[in-house]
């Protein structure tokens, strides 16, 4: 199946929204949601299969597996958080070659010194932009398919204020990156003057909870945005939801419970593939077992 690519989505009018998927239950869900793109967050996919937070612990091959998964459960393109590329340049190239080779649609890497912090998170440490200009050509020279984008990433504007940021973001795009992604903008006015300051796509971090005002998919493309990711929405639903099930088995004993919604059981079966299963075992049952 041909999945969608995200440099032909950006190259008409679409504004493109891709939600953040944390798990692979999430990722079953999403392929009845309509959308074509889905964003694998560094900090939610290390959240969520190893209880671990978003500092650097999760290694290249650890995530790159994970990402791997979610590229083969999910129809839609898949926009992949890369950290900082998990090194230096040679490690650059690898994480490259390797998220290519599992089927993404796009790779996003950012300037924060190895090992990194959550770009909403304090105590972020930003590597010279010297370095990172080179990181970026190196990504856009490893890809074996131009198509696939580059996403580079600026951590600077709290260290560096908006208009260092904004310096940085300009020397990444000029070195080859696809789209530019200023992250951690305080105000809806910088939001606009990063977009109108800059010629290639830019991308929005709708992350709930974090420093960034949250827009609406149609408030951000009349910002100058060409796309938005939701990194957090998924992973902090579900943990809502689980606390909800845990106190209500806790006060009332029961999961039944009028603040308790759950997904049908039937149709989590079909999404997750039970139906393929038991059309196997009624093709190849034994006569007695078919009986």
């Amino acid at each position: 199946m041909t999945k969608p690519n995200l440099l032909e989505a950006l190259s008409g009018d679409q504004f493109v929204v891709a939600p953040g998927i944390h798990d692979m239950i999430a990722a079953s869900v999403f392929n009845t949601s309509g959308f074509d793109f889905a964003y694998a967050s560094g900090y939610w996919m290390s959240a969520s299969a190893y209880g671990m937070p978003d500092a650097g612990i999760v290694t290249y091959t650890q995530m790159v597996d994970r990402v791997r998964t979610l590229c083969q459960t999910v129809n839609g393109g898949v926009i992949a958080d890369a950290d900082t590329g998990y090194g230096g340049l040679l490690n650059v190239h690898h994480t490259v070659r390797g998220y290519e080779e599992v089927g993404v649609t796009a790779i996003q890497i950012e300037d924060q010194e190895f090992p990194k912090k959550c770009g909403h998170t304090p105590f972020k440490r930003i590597v010279p932009i010297e370095d990172m200009v080179e990181k970026i050509k190196v990504a856009c020279d490893a890809r074996s398919d131009p198509s696939m984008a580059v996403i580079a990433r600026t951590d600077a504007r709290q260290s560096e204020g908006f208009e260092g940021a904004m310096k940085r973001i300009k020397a990444y795009g000029a070195a080859g990156a696809d789209v530019l992604f200023v992250e951690a903008l305080t105000s809806e006015e910088e939001m606009r003057e990063a977009c109108r300051s800059l010629s290639k796509p830019t991308m929005a971090n709708m992350a709930d909870g974090g420093l960034t005002p949250i827009k609406s998919a149609s408030e951000l493309k009349a910002l100058g945005y060409s796309m938005a990711i939701y990194p957090a929405a998924t992973g902090l639903a579900a943990a809502e939801a689980a606390r909800k099930v845990f106190d209500a088995l806790r006060e009332e004993g029961t999961s039944q419970s009028d603040r308790v919604d759950l997904f049908s059981f039937s149709e989590f079966n079909s999404l997750i593939g039970f139906e393929e299963v038991w059309e196997f075992e009624r093709k190849w049952a034994r006569p007695e077992d078919k009986a």
